[in-house]
């Protein structure tokens, strides 16, 4: 029996190590991934905003400046595109269960990178860089009690449900042609999941209406035309997702909101 590999490493830029998966129809194209998915995404949603019930030392503005930081090392160390939505859940997850200082954030966001980075990536980030990255504002003793405390308080469940989770799934079911255009929406779709996860908005909506949004924003953003197919698109999004069509709406314009403030 001949063993096969079909993973495509990208040996081109040795720095990047990525090495990615062919398309598997067992799991893409499977109805219960989808809907188990949706079923499981709520576990990993905060309920209501830490701001005005614990972190009394925080506030939304300091969330996002934590948040740009992490969202930089990230586009510095080329970390794949699932590291940083994830690190942002672990975070929020943990700030919705822990008082914590002001001055405790960025080592909070530094080891939420550690720990997505081990769970998302071929090889996690070093934490040399880490610390680099933060000024030497935190050691490898902080990051690595830290990684021990976040962990005993999410229960040691790292792997929750993100918006690009969804990504595949849906972009597969929808009526478009084209394996080009489906990348491009994909990779369109993933910056404004990285951009929705800096902004507090989001985290106390369902991944899947994220997902559904940031695709619905890409989609229009490339065709610019309200055409029947467009509208055909958008309303196979919210059948997908279990999106009523004016929250996809009211999402999509706060999405617009984020990225004009850039």
């Amino acid at each position: 029996m001949d063993l096969v590999c079909s993973e495509n490493c990208d040996t081109s830029n040795l720095l990047s190590k990525k090495c990615i998966t062919i398309h598997d129809p067992v799991i893409h194209d499977d109805e219960r991934v989808l809907q188990n998915l949706l079923l499981t995404q709520n576990r990993y949603v905060i309920k209501t905003s830490y701001f005005k019930c614990l972190q009394t030392d925080l506030d939304v503005y300091m969330r996002e400046l934590v948040a740009n930081w992490m969202l930089e090392v990230c586009e510095e160390e080329r970390c794949e595109k699932d590291v940083f939505p994830l690190a942002m859940n672990i975070m929020d997850r943990f700030l919705s269960q822990v008082r914590i200082r002001k001055s405790q954030l960025q080592l909070l966001g530094a080891v939420s990178l550690f720990l997505s980075s081990k769970v998302k990536q071929i090889e996690p980030l070093r934490v040399n860089r880490l610390i680099l990255y933060s000024d030497y504002s935190i050691t490898r003793d902080q990051l690595s009690n830290w990684e021990l405390l976040v962990l005993s308080h999410l229960k040691w469940d790292t792997s929750a449900v993100t918006p690009n989770d969804f990504l595949n799934l849906i972009l597969r079911r929808l009526p478009t042609k084209g394996k080009d255009k489906l990348m491009t929406i994909k990779k369109h779709a993933q910056t404004f999941i990285a951009l929705c996860a800096t902004d507090f908005r989001f985290s106390m909506l369902p991944p899947s209406s994220v997902a559904a949004s940031c695709i619905a924003t890409a989609i229009l953003g490339l065709t610019r035309n309200n055409s029947q197919s467009t509208k055909d698109l958008l309303a196979t999004l919210c059948k997908l997702t279990n999106l009523e069509s004016t929250d996809l709406l009211e999402i999509r314009r706060t999405i617009e909101e984020v990225l004009k403030a850039q």
